[in-house]
């Protein structure tokens, strides 16, 4: 039996959005996204439109405000949008401009009319924002008269408002809310105005930026003098390996022959450095996330330079493997920053373009710039191959290493043949299984005979730990303690050190533990392997400590008995407590090492989850923790003897001196 026809698709099936619909109810379509993305990319638009003027000369400072009840205010000191009746298209220009999607004076850059290299070539901007408001209020001053407009969820209220206003500046403001039945989410972060004014500014030689957040109070100002060049210094400080290189050049060309000659200008600045890289590429001042067109001219180019001056300078071992862009990355610092009269990006939200020429154009002069640069300076060339030699070397270096760790860390759940004293639990529920970190073959026994098997295990550590602060990774993973314990982790290692990043091969996913305990006695040494223990942990898999899956279990430090009653004190002032509470003789005893305690007080005091005593370990304060690691196992000697003078004092009651 055929079901039942819901409906007709007939040629009136077949319907189109009009009018603010078509930002309103598809918001992704235009902006990227319905979400804060979306909402971002819809200040951009507005930003873009000032930053025009600017570049054509008229105004040298942009105004934005963020208020708390998430509006914008954009304002800049241009000529004014053109508001008025516009003969040609039969309409006001207003009405084109707020109302009218692909409408603007943007069309015809590459005939050399206004805005020849233009952030806005599309027309979308501003209406399609005033669209997607819930108001928008646009204030113009032109030819001595204030120009006003109103808009309410896409519609015009009031039309166009006029008054003299001879001695005001020219220029454009917009204040906007977005609106929060188009966007999911409107309450754009300060930090994005930050970024995004910043990037412009530094792409605007010149042109200020001055933001106020009104939820914070604080007014921000972004200048760049010098641009590119200026922002780079910035960023390489003062331990830069080479000098700033700066490089600009203009030309003309097509993407296919059957396509419109265009210009293409661009200015380019990098250095070299062992602290920071930094890879930043922008077009007609917009910020390419992605890159597109320059970032594989960077790659095709430094590639094939670097790689030219090695061979020729014969500095590449026998049989050694040609250098990647990975190794020249690690230690580059380039911005780009171009304008062409014809821009294909790859989608309206502009974070990459796919214009061959310019691709082939950057290529092109960059070969032909860098190789300029090695011959004219000799001693820069030589340190730049040197250490993006060395780069390519660790690289390698730590792939091997990967795999060998890859290796060694690999196994099924069963690992009782594979770790030695390895003693697993039954259960195979991760929500349940715990495995105890303890000291020694002692406390193994009693903890073993203690637990619950179900669902906790033990592993033993075998001997004195290594510092994994002082360590590099070679002896940090020929050592077997610490490898049977990430073993038994399973969830492998993070590094995200600068030239072994490759090493990373952590997966949370596959911690088969839901707590990691640290159980060591205390008493001096049980303090000395708890510590080596958390920083292996900090500094190896940092991330469980994130997810707070590393606790310490703490075992008493007295045994009082009164009668037939035992109780256990975990501090003095506890056992004071206890005291204070008991009638009658007691007998006070400092607690053993964990592996002389009977099996039944090991369950009660340190394994049983009800009675038992964990501290979580937290991230609250990670600088804080870094900075005592590093002070207290670290390289800095005079550091340690300083701090131990200061503070050792306070710590004298935990030694063996008497």
């Amino acid at each position: 039996m055929k079901s039942q026809q819901k409906s007709n698709y007939t040629n009136e099936s077949i319907t189109s959005l009009k009018g603010a619909d078509r930002v309103r109810l598809r918001p992704g379509v235009i902006f990227g996204s319905d979400g804060l993305d979306g909402c971002e990319h819809a200040v951009f638009e507005i930003l873009s439109n000032s930053i025009d003027e600017a570049r054509e000369g008229y105004g040298n400072k942009i105004e934005v405000v963020r208020y708390q009840d998430h509006s914008i205010m954009i304002k800049d000191y241009g000529r004014g949008v053109p508001v008025d009746y516009n003969s040609k298209e039969d309409r006001f220009n207003w009405e084109l401009v707020f109302c009218e999607l692909y409408a603007g004076g943007k069309y015809q850059n590459n005939t050399g009319e206004n805005y020849e290299f233009s952030l806005g070539l599309n027309g979308l901007g501003t209406c399609a924002t005033q669209y997607a408001s819930e108001y928008m209020d646009a204030v113009i001053y032109r030819d001595g008269i204030c120009h006003s407009l109103h808009f309410e969820n896409g519609e015009n209220v009031g039309g166009l408002m006029k008054e003299g206003a001879e001695k005001h500046p020219s220029g454009t403001q917009i204040k906007w809310r977005p609106d929060r039945e188009v966007f999911t989410d409107i309450n754009i972060p300060l930090s994005y105005f930050q970024d995004i004014l910043k990037k412009q500014a530094v792409v605007n030689a010149g042109l200020t930026f001055e933001l106020f957040d009104e939820e914070s109070g604080e007014k921000f100002l972004y200048c760049y003098e010098n641009g590119i060049k200026d922002y780079l210094l910035e960023l390489s400080g003062a331990d830069s390996l080479t000098d700033v290189y700066f490089l600009q050049t203009e030309t003309k060309g097509r993407d296919r022959e059957d396509k419109p000659e265009y210009k293409l200008k661009f200015e380019a600045a990098f250095c070299f450095n062992n602290q920071v890289n930094v890879l930043e590429y922008y077009h007609n001042s917009s910020f390419l996330e992605y890159g597109g067109s320059p970032d594989k001219a960077v790659k095709n180019s430094f590639v094939f330079a670097i790689d030219k001056y090695l061979k020729s300078n014969n500095l590449y071992k026998k049989d050694e493997k040609k250098i990647t862009f990975t190794d020249i990355e690690d230690s580059l610092i380039l911005i780009i920053n171009s304008f062409s009269t014809v821009t294909s990006y790859e989608n309206q939200t502009k974070k990459s373009i796919t214009n061959k020429f310019i691709q082939d154009a950057m290529t092109d002069f960059f070969r032909e710039q860098l190789e300029i640069y090695f011959i004219e300076n000799k001693m820069e060339a030589e340190k730049i191959a040197a250490q993006i030699l060395a780069n390519k070397r660790s690289r390698e270096t730590a792939e091997k290493t990967r795999i060998s760790i890859r290796k060694k860390l690999t196994g099924s759940l069963d690992m009782n043949n594979r770790v030695e004293k390895f003693v697993n639990c039954r259960t195979k529920d991760l929500t349940r299984r715990e495995i105890y970190i303890v000291e020694g073959d002692s406390a193994l026994g009693a903890c073993k005979l203690g637990r619950d098997a179900e669902f906790q295990a033990i592993i033993p550590i075998r001997g004195k730990i290594l510092n994994c602060l002082k360590a590099d990774y070679n002896r940090i993973f020929a050592n077997d303690i610490i490898t049977d314990l990430l073993k038994v982790l399973g969830c492998g290692v993070e590094i995200k050190t600068k030239h072994t990043s490759e090493l990373n091969s952590f997966d949370l996913s596959q911690l088969r533990w839901s707590k990691i305990i640290l159980c060591t006695d205390a008493d001096v040494d049980g303090f000395q392997i708890r510590t080596l223990l958390l920083t292996m942990l900090y500094r190896l898999v940092p991330t469980l400590i994130h997810e707070k899956k590393v606790y310490i279990a703490e075992s008493p430090l007295y045994e009082i008995t009164s009668g037939k009653q035992t109780y256990f004190a975990y501090s003095d002032n506890e056992k004071t407590e206890i005291i204070g509470k008991l009638k009658g003789k007691t007998k006070i005893s400092r607690s053993k090492g964990l592996g002389e305690n009977q099996p039944e007080m090991m369950w009660e005091t340190t394994m049983n989850p009800q009675t038992r005593r964990l501290v979580l370990v937290t991230p609250d304060d990670a600088r804080r923790t870094q900075e005592m690691f590093e002070l207290l196992l670290g390289e800095n000697l005079a550091g340690r003897k300083e701090f131990i003078a200061e503070e050792g004092y306070k710590y004298l009651d935990l030694t063996d001196i008497s």
